[in-house]
């Protein structure tokens, strides 16, 4: 009997390459060196939170924000606003 592959399992996998995407992309943004695929989705899943977080606490409830495309660009201004806060710290301890 075919049974579909279990939509957990999916939601995780689309949040990894969210992630992923968004980190990745951020990084043109901020750094000039980008990190790894870990890298990328530890700090697009990051983001994710930051960003969903911020724009919630701006009002942003358009249903923009529930697509794929747009969390998308939320995650990105978290990753964004995150490896800005990294590159500070990272210059102050140089």
């Amino acid at each position: 009997m075919y049974k579909p592959l279990n939509t957990d399992i999916m939601n995780i996998i689309i949040t990894l390459l969210i992630g992923a995407v968004a980190g990745w992309l951020a990084g043109f943004f901020v750094v000039k060196d980008k990190g790894g695929l870990i890298w990328n989705i530890l700090i697009g899943l990051a983001g994710g939170f930051v960003g969903g977080w911020l724009l919630g606490k701006l009002g942003a409830t358009s249903p923009f924000w529930a697509q794929w495309y747009g969390q998308i660009v939320s995650a990105v201004i978290g990753a964004v606003i995150l490896l800005a806060i990294w590159n500070i710290v990272k210059k102050a301890f140089k």
